[in-house]
């Protein structure tokens, strides 16, 4: 039990780290006014209704509509069909048009953050989160966490549960439920119950569109989300935050209580604990592999991409060995960085090719193995006959990074500029163009140093052209100008 949470918080935000073994496994950032919005409800009203796909716009108060599928419109209990797991949602065949209409006011829950362009997705399916169950008021249903993988388990917690759990309204057993005994399971079910009694309430007295519930500040769902019994020490360096943290803990997991800590040193918490560097390097496109093999990491809008590469490592004589250990200490890694960018939606794997069927399924099980301790759902859909691994992992929240990083102004986010030779014909071009359509007898030109350099080695400013110089501009920028007034 080496696994430690850290939180950082400071005016302008409040991080957390969870480090499991010494290496950063998740990390989370909330900012003022950045707030995730996944786990909220609101009273929205219905602004347009999109038979073509299945869909409606719901105005929830934000700046651009949430998105509404027919298949996340809460129906009638006898309508649903059931699979005994607790992330699949109700299978319905119902027409949008016949759900919802426009202007019809109606409760909704966000279930994926707004992403770029596009607004957050919602559901009409509430579910109010503790820290063993999850409430869900609007079906009649209960419902296992897959991580817990005992048959005998399974049975004993579902039917526990099934007997404390509110009239007509359904449960999902937690993995933390397993430790827990019934009378912390029936008053985590009836705080649960109030909580949802509160919001129809207000609802009845709302109107659209308007928030109605919202989920726990980061702090609070790091000790709800987080805290088990394989954490140490869940330290904070902020007394108001601590108090915060370990009253929670009290009520809803009181035996971890004495491993909360208040962080005293004089220091900054994350300096201490050398995060800083994890973090900056965790968010690198190369990340290395102990071996000497090393990962790509590429995001597009559509999916992520993860190469993998034997870089120095070059094994001793046989070339189907030293690839299986790279890809094996891949695997491992690829499920660590998974989980600490919180990167979701679709991700394709290109392990380095394997002749041997046997060896591309003992990757395909250990990436498998490894991705067991990740919170969010994944499902690794095999080797496809290019060799490629593809998976897909629920996406709630935009990345990490997005918080920390902005698109580079001088690519635009495509990685690459102009190359100073390139630059250099251009500038060219553009000498010749002046010359043929004004009297301009000399030129002032203003260029990147790199561009400069590459021009006066290729023998190509003539007499008539001043160079100026300069490292810190833009490689692409240039500026040609008139000598002839100075």
């Amino acid at each position: 039990m080496s696994n430690k949470i850290i939180v950082d918080v400071q005016p302008r935000q409040t991080r957390v780290a969870l480090m499991e073994d010494r290496l950063l496994a998740e990390y989370y950032v909330e900012r003022p006014g950045k707030e995730r919005l996944a786990g909220n409800i609101y009273e929205g009203r219905v602004e347009n209704v999109l038979p073509g796909m299945e869909a409606a716009f719901v105005n929830i108060g934000l700046e651009r509509n949430a998105f509404l599928y027919a298949g996340d419109v809460a129906l009638n209990p006898d309508e649903f069909e059931f699979e005994d797991q607790p992330s699949q949602s109700p299978k319905v065949s119902h027409a949008i048009k016949d759900l919802v209409s426009t202007g019809q006011e109606l409760m909704v829950q966000v279930t994926k953050d707004p992403v770029g362009t596009k607004g957050a997705r919602i559901t009409t399916h509430v579910t109010l989160p503790g820290r063993l169950m999850v409430l869900m008021p609007t079906v009649d249903y209960v419902g296992v966490s897959r991580r817990i993988v005992d048959e005998e388990e399974r049975t004993r917690l579902k039917a526990q549960v099934d007997a404390l759990r509110p009239a007509g309204m359904g449960v999902i057993v937690r993995t933390a439920c397993r430790e827990a005994d019934l009378e912390d399971m029936r008053a985590e079910l009836e705080s649960l119950e109030r909580i949802w009694r509160q919001i129809l309430a207000l609802s009845k007295h709302t109107r659209a569109p308007a928030r109605l519930y919202c989920d726990s500040d980061l702090l609070l769902r790091a000790v709800r989300d987080l805290m088990n019994e394989e954490v140490s020490e869940f330290i904070v360096n902020d007394p108001e935050a601590f108090q915060r943290a370990r009253e929670l803990a009290e009520k809803i997991c009181p035996q971890f209580v004495d491993r909360f800590r208040l962080f005293t040193e004089g220091y900054d918490v994350f300096d201490y604990y050398n995060l800083e560097e994890k973090v900056d390097k965790s968010f690198s496109r190369r990340v290395w592999l102990k071996s000497g093999g090393y990962l790509i990491i590429d995001h597009t809008e559509a999916l992520t991409t993860i190469d993998v590469n034997t870089g120095k490592y070059v094994g001793e004589r046989d070339l189907q060995k030293t690839i299986l250990k790279t890809n094996l200490e891949a695997a491992q890694e690829i499920a660590r960085q998974v989980r600490l960018r919180d990167i979701g939606g679709i991700i394709i794997l290109d392990f380095i090719d394997m002749l041997e069927t046997q060896n591309q399924t003992m990757v395909v099980d250990a990436l498998k193995e490894a991705l067991t301790k990740d919170r969010t759902r994944t499902n690794v859909l095999g080797m496809t006959s290019l060799g490629l691994v593809e998976m897909t992992r629920k996406k709630v929240r935009q990345r990490v990074s997005t918080m920390l990083h902005c698109t580079c102004p001088y690519c635009n986010g495509t990685g690459r500029v102009l190359t100073a030779e390139s630059v250099a014909l251009k500038v060219l071009k553009e000498i010749r163009r002046q010359r043929a359509q004004t009297n301009i007898s000399r030129f002032i030109l203003k260029v990147h140093a790199d561009v400069a350099d590459y021009l006066e080695q290729e023998g190509l400013l003539e007499d008539d052209i001043e160079v100026y110089r300069s490292r810190s501009a833009h490689i692409e920028s240039f500026r040609l100008s008139s000598a002839d007034d100075l």
